[in-house]
Protein backbone atom coordinates (compact mmCIF):
# COMPACT_ATOMS: atom_id res chain seq x y z
CA UNK A 1 0.00 0.00 0.00
CA UNK A 2 1.23 3.61 -0.86
CA UNK A 3 1.53 6.48 1.76
CA UNK A 4 -1.07 8.06 0.15
CA UNK A 5 -3.62 5.14 0.43
CA UNK A 6 -2.47 4.85 4.13
CA UNK A 7 -3.86 8.46 4.58
CA UNK A 8 -7.33 8.26 6.73
CA UNK A 9 -8.59 11.46 4.88
CA UNK A 10 -11.10 11.83 7.91
CA UNK A 11 -8.47 12.98 10.10
CA UNK A 12 -6.16 15.16 7.80
CA UNK A 13 -4.78 18.28 10.38
CA UNK A 14 -6.24 21.60 9.80
CA UNK A 15 -3.07 23.11 10.22
CA UNK A 16 0.26 22.51 9.77
CA UNK A 17 3.34 24.37 11.00
CA UNK A 18 6.99 23.57 9.66
CA UNK A 19 10.44 24.54 10.78
CA UNK A 20 12.16 24.12 7.46
CA UNK A 21 15.68 23.54 9.10
CA UNK A 22 19.17 21.84 7.47
CA UNK A 23 19.27 24.62 4.43
CA UNK A 24 23.28 25.41 5.60
CA UNK A 25 24.05 21.95 6.56
CA UNK A 26 22.98 20.48 3.52
CA UNK A 27 25.02 22.95 1.05
CA UNK A 28 28.12 22.38 3.80
CA UNK A 29 28.25 18.39 3.20
CA UNK A 30 28.69 20.07 -0.74
CA UNK A 31 31.43 22.15 -0.40
CA UNK A 32 28.69 25.26 -1.18
CA UNK A 33 27.78 28.28 0.29
CA UNK A 34 24.63 28.31 2.68
CA UNK A 35 22.93 30.06 0.13
CA UNK A 36 23.31 26.92 -2.02
CA UNK A 37 21.36 25.40 0.67
CA UNK A 38 18.23 28.05 0.80
CA UNK A 39 18.10 27.70 -3.49
CA UNK A 40 17.91 24.43 -3.01
CA UNK A 41 15.46 24.22 -0.14
CA UNK A 42 12.49 26.12 -2.66
CA UNK A 43 11.37 23.24 -4.65
CA UNK A 44 10.49 21.64 -1.31
CA UNK A 45 8.82 24.29 0.12
CA UNK A 46 6.57 23.44 -3.24
CA UNK A 47 6.10 20.54 -3.61
CA UNK A 48 4.91 19.78 0.41
CA UNK A 49 2.70 23.03 -0.59
CA UNK A 50 1.26 20.92 -3.44
CA UNK A 51 0.76 17.73 -1.60
CA UNK A 52 -0.71 19.81 1.10
CA UNK A 53 -2.80 21.41 -1.12
CA UNK A 54 -3.72 17.84 -2.74
CA UNK A 55 -4.91 16.16 1.16
CA UNK A 56 -6.91 19.14 1.91
CA UNK A 57 -4.93 20.95 4.87
CA UNK A 58 -6.56 24.34 5.53
CA UNK A 59 -3.08 26.18 6.60
CA UNK A 60 0.34 25.32 6.36
CA UNK A 61 2.80 27.88 8.16
CA UNK A 62 6.45 27.78 7.17
CA UNK A 63 8.99 29.12 9.58
CA UNK A 64 11.49 31.25 6.34
CA UNK A 65 12.97 33.83 8.48
CA UNK A 66 13.04 34.83 12.47
CA UNK A 67 14.09 37.66 14.15
CA UNK A 68 17.02 36.03 15.12
CA UNK A 69 18.29 35.64 11.75
CA UNK A 70 18.92 39.31 11.07
CA UNK A 71 21.68 38.69 13.38
CA UNK A 72 23.56 36.50 10.59
CA UNK A 73 26.16 37.38 8.64
CA UNK A 74 24.83 40.50 5.80
CA UNK A 75 25.67 38.37 2.44
CA UNK A 76 23.44 35.78 3.74
CA UNK A 77 20.41 37.82 4.89
CA UNK A 78 20.44 40.24 1.46
CA UNK A 79 20.66 36.50 -0.30
CA UNK A 80 17.95 35.24 1.45
CA UNK A 81 15.16 38.30 0.90
CA UNK A 82 16.00 38.44 -3.01
CA UNK A 83 15.78 34.51 -2.64
CA UNK A 84 12.26 34.72 -0.89
CA UNK A 85 10.60 37.25 -2.85
CA UNK A 86 11.68 36.12 -6.19
CA UNK A 87 10.84 32.37 -5.36
CA UNK A 88 7.53 33.69 -4.58
CA UNK A 89 6.55 35.98 -7.42
CA UNK A 90 7.37 32.52 -9.21
CA UNK A 91 4.95 30.77 -7.52
CA UNK A 92 2.46 33.55 -7.69
CA UNK A 93 0.81 32.33 -11.03
CA UNK A 94 0.42 28.39 -9.79
CA UNK A 95 -0.57 29.49 -6.56
CA UNK A 96 -3.50 31.23 -8.19
CA UNK A 97 -4.55 28.71 -10.23
CA UNK A 98 -4.44 25.84 -7.73
CA UNK A 99 -6.62 28.24 -5.01
CA UNK A 100 -3.85 28.83 -3.09
CA UNK A 101 -3.70 31.72 -0.54
CA UNK A 102 -0.71 33.23 0.23
CA UNK A 103 0.38 34.94 3.82
CA UNK A 104 2.11 36.06 6.39
CA UNK A 105 2.87 37.24 9.98
CA UNK A 106 6.35 39.06 11.41
CA UNK A 107 7.43 41.72 12.11
CA UNK A 108 7.12 43.34 8.22
CA UNK A 109 8.99 46.31 9.01
CA UNK A 110 12.10 44.94 9.41
CA UNK A 111 12.10 43.70 6.17
CA UNK A 112 13.75 45.86 3.41
CA UNK A 113 11.45 47.99 1.26
CA UNK A 114 11.90 46.07 -2.17
CA UNK A 115 10.87 42.69 0.02
CA UNK A 116 8.00 44.03 1.81
CA UNK A 117 6.23 45.85 -1.18
CA UNK A 118 6.58 43.19 -3.85
CA UNK A 119 5.82 40.38 -1.06
CA UNK A 120 2.12 42.14 -0.39
CA UNK A 121 1.86 42.39 -4.22
CA UNK A 122 1.93 38.67 -4.40
CA UNK A 123 -0.67 38.49 -1.20
CA UNK A 124 -2.80 40.29 -2.55
CA UNK A 125 -2.74 38.87 -5.82
CA UNK A 126 -3.98 35.73 -4.20
CA UNK A 127 -5.98 37.39 -1.80
CA UNK A 128 -9.41 36.14 -3.39
CA UNK A 129 -8.34 32.30 -3.44
CA UNK A 130 -10.48 30.02 -0.58
CA UNK A 131 -8.35 26.76 -0.47
CA UNK A 132 -5.12 25.86 1.13
CA UNK A 133 -3.69 29.06 2.77
CA UNK A 134 0.43 29.25 3.12
CA UNK A 135 1.65 31.39 5.59
CA UNK A 136 4.93 32.43 5.75
CA UNK A 137 6.91 33.34 9.02
CA UNK A 138 8.84 36.00 8.09
CA UNK A 139 10.88 38.56 10.37
CA UNK A 140 8.95 36.31 13.48
CA UNK A 141 9.51 35.18 16.50
CA UNK A 142 7.27 34.09 19.14
CA UNK A 143 8.79 36.22 21.83
CA UNK A 144 7.69 39.28 19.32
CA UNK A 145 4.28 38.02 18.63
CA UNK A 146 3.71 37.77 22.35
CA UNK A 147 4.86 41.32 23.44
CA UNK A 148 3.18 42.85 20.31
CA UNK A 149 -0.36 41.07 21.51
CA UNK A 150 0.34 42.72 25.31
CA UNK A 151 0.87 45.99 23.80
CA UNK A 152 -2.24 45.78 21.88
CA UNK A 153 -4.58 44.26 24.91
CA UNK A 154 -2.85 47.07 27.15
CA UNK A 155 -3.77 49.69 24.68
CA UNK A 156 -7.11 48.91 24.54
CA UNK A 157 -7.06 48.60 28.57
CA UNK A 158 -5.73 51.71 28.89
CA UNK A 159 -8.25 53.30 26.41
CA UNK A 160 -11.13 52.02 28.74
CA UNK A 161 -11.96 49.75 26.01
CA UNK A 162 -11.22 46.04 27.24
CA UNK A 163 -11.48 46.01 31.33
CA UNK A 164 -8.60 43.71 32.83
CA UNK A 165 -11.12 41.46 33.63
CA UNK A 166 -12.29 40.62 30.67
CA UNK A 167 -8.72 39.52 29.76
CA UNK A 168 -9.37 35.32 28.85
CA UNK A 169 -7.22 32.99 26.71
CA UNK A 170 -9.63 33.84 24.30
CA UNK A 171 -8.66 37.70 24.37
CA UNK A 172 -4.98 36.64 24.23
CA UNK A 173 -5.68 34.91 21.21
CA UNK A 174 -7.50 36.86 19.32
CA UNK A 175 -4.23 39.41 19.09
CA UNK A 176 -1.90 37.28 18.04
CA UNK A 177 -0.61 37.30 14.34
CA UNK A 178 -2.29 33.91 13.83
CA UNK A 179 -5.64 34.72 15.23
CA UNK A 180 -7.89 33.95 11.79
CA UNK A 181 -6.03 30.52 11.63
CA UNK A 182 -7.02 27.70 14.35
CA UNK A 183 -3.29 26.27 16.15
CA UNK A 184 -1.66 23.70 14.14
CA UNK A 185 -2.49 19.87 14.91
CA UNK A 186 0.98 19.27 13.73
CA UNK A 187 4.64 20.95 14.05
CA UNK A 188 7.46 19.13 11.95
CA UNK A 189 11.15 20.27 11.82
CA UNK A 190 13.18 19.00 9.57
CA UNK A 191 17.46 18.53 10.27
CA UNK A 192 17.35 16.57 13.30
CA UNK A 193 17.20 19.42 15.92
CA UNK A 194 14.12 18.84 18.62
CA UNK A 195 13.36 21.93 20.00
CA UNK A 196 10.90 24.94 18.62
CA UNK A 197 13.17 27.78 18.20
CA UNK A 198 10.68 30.52 19.15
CA UNK A 199 8.21 29.03 16.92
CA UNK A 200 4.63 29.93 17.52
CA UNK A 201 5.02 29.16 21.38
CA UNK A 202 1.66 30.41 22.38
CA UNK A 203 -0.17 28.36 19.24
CA UNK A 204 1.34 24.29 19.64
CA UNK A 205 0.25 24.01 23.54
CA UNK A 206 -1.07 21.21 22.52
CA UNK A 207 0.50 20.49 18.68
CA UNK A 208 1.64 17.26 17.95
CA UNK A 209 5.26 17.50 17.69
CA UNK A 210 7.47 15.48 14.85
CA UNK A 211 11.01 15.46 14.51
CA UNK A 212 13.03 14.31 11.30
CA UNK A 213 16.99 14.40 10.51
CA UNK A 214 16.16 14.88 6.68
CA UNK A 215 17.73 17.89 5.73
CA UNK A 216 14.69 20.56 4.40
CA UNK A 217 16.13 20.83 1.14
CA UNK A 218 15.78 16.52 1.06
CA UNK A 219 12.45 16.55 2.66
CA UNK A 220 10.01 14.74 0.10
CA UNK A 221 6.22 14.71 -0.32
CA UNK A 222 6.57 11.22 0.92
CA UNK A 223 8.32 12.48 4.31
CA UNK A 224 5.56 15.02 4.62
CA UNK A 225 2.84 11.78 4.23
CA UNK A 226 5.16 10.21 6.62
CA UNK A 227 4.49 12.54 9.24
CA UNK A 228 0.49 13.12 8.71
CA UNK A 229 0.84 8.91 8.91
CA UNK A 230 2.42 9.23 12.32
CA UNK A 231 0.06 12.14 13.52
CA UNK A 232 -2.84 9.99 12.50
CA UNK A 233 -1.74 7.20 14.68
CA UNK A 234 -1.63 9.66 17.49
CA UNK A 235 -4.04 10.15 20.33
CA UNK A 236 -5.37 13.50 20.89
CA UNK A 237 -5.83 13.98 24.41
CA UNK A 238 -5.91 17.59 25.66
CA UNK A 239 -5.30 16.60 29.30
CA UNK A 240 -8.23 14.09 29.53
CA UNK A 241 -7.63 10.06 29.46
CA UNK A 242 -8.19 8.12 26.90
CA UNK A 243 -11.54 6.69 28.06
CA UNK A 244 -12.55 10.08 28.01
CA UNK A 245 -11.47 10.77 24.28
CA UNK A 246 -13.08 7.73 23.61
CA UNK A 247 -16.52 8.32 24.96
CA UNK A 248 -16.61 11.90 23.25
CA UNK A 249 -16.50 10.31 19.70
CA UNK A 250 -19.34 7.82 20.42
Amino acid sequence: MSLIEQIDRTRIPRHVAIIMDGNGRWAKQRGMMRSFGHENGVPTVHNITEVANDLGIEFLTLYTFSTENWSRPQLEVDALMHLVVSSIEKETPELIEKNVKLSAIGDMQRMPEFARTRLQKCMSDTAHCTGLEVCLALSYSSHWEIVEAVKRIATEVKAGTLDVDAITEDVVQSHLATSHMPNPDLLIRTAGDIRVSNYLLWQIAYSELYFTPVLWPDFSQDDFLEAIIEYQRRERRYGKTSEQVTNDKE
